[in-house]
């Protein structure tokens, strides 16, 4: 069994509730959506395909038991699952992020899931599988990214159909160029949520550095 590997590659944490924490990144090549600002379209097509052993082996090269399994979309890959249960099996706390448009339900329920639900200004929020919604964890995780007060408004009238994760769980990222954190942090504050604002970390530690 083959993955498509993006990259793989050793670093700080730079979203979801690891954030700022050592972290191997694992990322897959091949995404089913177009997101308007998306900042990893190198992802879209670039990448070789790795034996699954092999993918392990660089994995476990690193010596970090933080795995991050990223895209693309790394669901539409069928060998996604099989690294997941090898990770766990070997105690590896693990990361899936998914766009939330495929099936979830099968993942191992080691893994920490941090699905993203599309905002409109994506124009790709309609493709949302929400029975993922059924299907998320306690330890789970879901992201909105946010670029103008539609999205906004879009993410907490949302928020109240995530029932099964605590509210700082839920993570609200401005999207890079198009909304200021701090801006979107008047928004929280006004409205009094208790979901987590989520600035990217690593853009502010490698501001010059497209694949971190």
């Amino acid at each position: 069994m083959k993955l498509k590997i993006n990259e793989i590659f050793y670093t700080i944490q730079g979203e979801s509730l690891d954030a700022g924490l050592a972290c191997v990144m694992v990322r897959l090549s091949g995404c089913n959506l177009r997101c308007t600002y998306c900042d990893t379209t190198y992802a879209y097509e670039e990448g070789q395909d790795m034996p699954l052993d092999a993918v392990m082996e660089t994995v476990a090269g690193f010596g970090c038991n933080r795995v991050e399994i990223t895209g693309g979309e790394p669901l539409l890959q069928a060998g996604t699952p099989f690294l997941i249960d090898w990770l766990a099996d070997r105690g590896c706390h693990v990361l899936l992020e998914t766009n939330g448009t495929f099936d979830i339900g099968g993942i191992n329920p080691a893994c920490v899931i941090i699905m993203d639900i599309k905002c409109p200004s994506s124009a790709e929020s309609d493709k949302t599988e929400w029975r993922n919604l059924n299907h998320l964890k306690p330890q789970d995780q879901v992201k909105f990214v946010i670029a103008d007060p539609e999205d906004y408004r879009f993410a907490r009238a949302t928020t109240r159909d995530i029932k099964k994760l605590p509210a700082e769980n839920i993570l609200f990222s401005p999207a890079a160029g198009r909304l200021s954190p701090a801006q979107l942090a008047d928004w929280i504050l006004r409205d009094g949520l208790s979901v987590r604002l989520q600035p990217q970390l690593h853009k502010l530690i490698w501001p010059e550095e497209e694949h971190r």
